[in-house]
């Protein structure tokens, strides 16, 4: 079932969104070479409870098991829901922190795809590419529309360039629950899929890699990564479907006021 949410209720997800946007910020100041991604995972933690929220993730259940994190930490070839640990960034890494905050009852989700130091200029496109097509999907979510409208404006312009979408992970509905109807593919036909409604709340997440789109999973259960290990970047924000059009929930706005300060971070 789809939920539609009140302006009240989008109220409420807009301004979790932006505690989950000052997360982020802080995260990204602390990432460097020589840090753990366990670290990071502690940052967030403290930053979400000092908020007055709950990590969305933190003890997440998927049928007999649950996330232990306040992050999922994906470094280089792992797609999304790398466990932080003692894993060491090093200079050239790729890193994607996805995140969510639950507070007032309802979560908003976000991630960041970030580059440190002197990055390969073919895994900079590719994170470069995947944001933009993040913003070509969420332009689609307009009432009246279609779920496909938004993954076919992902997967043309990904794939025009030679990138691999990847099909087993979608986004999803946002709301009291994480995860909510209706999925949302970053690839797929226009005019296909759940009409758009007013009221509607989606996560728009493109996950696009650099070589072929199939993924494999770790015996941990959770680490995806590209089959070929080549680099894979990702992107999302939580995004409202209003009278006035596509609204993003959550904010990028603080990760790059980081960025342009920082030495270490790539800004794209």
């Amino acid at each position: 079932m789809i939920y539609l949410k009140t302006p009240e209720e989008m109220a409420i997800i807009q301004a979790n969104g932006e505690i989950l946007g000052k997360c982020h910020a802080e995260v990204a100041k602390a990432i460097q070479p020589g840090v753990t991604t366990l670290a990071l995972d502690k940052i967030a933690y403290e930053f979400i409870k000092d908020n007055g929220a709950h990590p969305s993730f933190l003890n997440y259940q998927v049928g007999n098991k649950k996330y232990a994190y306040s992050l999922c930490i994906s470094v280089n070839d792992v797609v999304v829901h790398g466990l932080p640990g003692a894993l060491v960034l090093q200079e050239g890494d790729i890193i994607s922190i996805d995140a969510g905050v639950y507070k007032n009852k309802f979560h908003a989700d976000s991630a960041y795809t970030y580059g440190i130091g002197n990055v390969a200029a073919e895994v900079q496109k590719l994170m470069q590419v995947t944001k933009e097509s993040l913003y070509l999907g969420l332009n689609q979510a307009q009432a009246g529309k279609r779920v496909g409208d938004v993954g076919n404006a992902v997967q043309v312009y990904t794939e025009s360039l030679g990138y691999g979408v990847v099909r087993e992970l979608v986004g999803h509905g946002v709301g009291k629950s994480l995860h909510e109807s209706p999925e949302v593919p970053n690839y797929g036909r226009r005019g296909d899929g759940a009409k758009l409604k007013e009221g509607m709340v989606i996560a728009i997440e493109p996950m696009i890699n650099l070589g072929k789109r199939q993924i494999s999973v770790d015996k941990d259960g959770w680490t995806i990564r590209t089959i070929d290990r080549k680099a894979s970047a990702h992107f999302e924000h939580t995004v409202g479907v209003t009278a006035a059009g596509p609204k993003a929930l959550t904010t990028f706005a603080y990760i790059e006021e980081v960025l342009k300060t920082s030495t270490v971070l790539l800004n794209i």
